[in-house]
């Protein structure tokens, strides 16, 4: 269902059954999707982001109550969550829970959290590498959810988080605060959940070593076939399409964002037969094309996103890609593009 092989997202047994749960059958919800009908009996089967961000579409569709992500949360059964998911339940303490989430996360959507720890708060965030349109706003819901009934439901005791700070605008209802009981700030930078670095501390009773000891090794052995699956040049592309809009990456920044020296990432492209250069050119055409796909994005605009200083820069780039201008370019494929989205959807 995808041309990179790391865009791959699970939609576990549990996910599913807290769907039943609600009062939504599966099949009305991959309907609306227009997703495969079967896809919530095959529990191989992935979906890109993109299709797995239409399916929260279709669930918000399907049922409008503003607490449904975080009903979905309350509602799925720790039983039968995705290995990589039942070790965190079964972790010393939050702390270790936590840091078992991050680190395994990528077995099952290609989305990373981003954990920094100071003066007694525990900030996280969510980024989806292979995005290219925002988050929806009942994925962060979940995201966050599920790292607070983590905490609660491991602890067995009812943890609040020291506040939360949502992109959206303010949804004039209680839910998150009646939920999370802590403040929330609307209309923030970025999505954010605030955790006590105090309670990261608190130890988790169903603490189980035994377990652990088998699920552990397993789930490391998976995280490196799917980091050994993904070459070197398509993850300094995914790294460059994310740090585009903010101006032309360098190296070195790469470098950093990757965790290796500009020396090691220089060795490892020149072992893959690239360079930097070129995968910055191939990034940038790459999501010049998935921007140029929405009918409503303006061109100056898409030049800017993909990290030129002016527009004439981007045309004269784009025309050396696809031999035309991107408005050409966006007449010639615009109308095939909507049918070819489709058709992947069912197959």
């Amino acid at each position: 269902m995808s041309g990179v092989p790391g865009d791959k997202c699970k939609v576990p047994r549990a996910f599913w059954r807290a769907v039943e749960r609600l009062g939504l059958p599966p099949s009305a919800v991959l309907r609306q999707a227009r997703l495969p009908a079967t896809l919530h009996l095959n529990e191989q089967a992935s979906v890109t982001t993109a299709q797995y961000f239409t399916l929260w579409g279709a669930l918000e569709e399907l049922n409008g109550d503003p607490a449904l992500g975080i009903r979905l949360v309350e509602a799925a059964d720790t039983a039968i969550h995705p290995p990589s998911t039942l070790a965190a339940f079964h972790a010393r303490d939050y702390r270790d829970s936590i840091a078992r989430v991050v680190r395994f996360k990528r077995l099952c959507t290609p989305e990373q959290l981003n954990v920094s720890e100071e003066n007694g708060e525990c900030t996280i965030s969510s980024e989806w590498l292979y995005a290219t349109e925002p988050t929806p706003a009942i994925a962060t819901d979940v995201a966050f959810a599920f790292l607070v009934e983590l905490g609660r439901r491991g602890t067995g005791q009812h943890l609040t988080p020291f506040r939360i700070e949502f992109a959206r605008p303010d949804p004039t209802n209680d839910v998150h605060r009646a939920y999370f009981g802590c403040p929330v700030r609307y209309s923030a930078p970025r999505d954010h959940l605030i955790l006590r670095s105090a309670d990261l501390d608190r130890p988790f009773p169903g603490h189980n070593p035994e377990l652990l000891e088998i699920l552990t090794p397993a789930l490391a052995a998976a995280l490196g076939e799917i980091q050994a699956q993904s070459s070197i040049s398509e993850q300094v592309k995914v790294v460059l399409k994310r740090n585009l809009p903010s101006g032309r990456p360098e190296l070195s920044d790469i470098a950093r964002e990757l965790g290796m020296s500009e020396r090691t990432l220089q060795r490892r492209m020149t072992e893959d037969g690239k360079s930097f250069r070129e995968l910055l050119g191939n990034a940038r055409q790459e999501l010049g094309r998935q921007l140029l796909s929405d009918p409503s994005a303006d061109i100056d605009e898409v030049a800017c996103l993909l990290g030129y200083q002016d527009a004439s820069s981007f045309y004269r780039a784009f025309r050396e890609w696809e031999g035309t201008t991107p408005s050409r370019w966006r007449e010639i494929n615009f109308d095939s593009l909507k049918p070819a989205a489709s058709d992947s959807f069912l197959h």
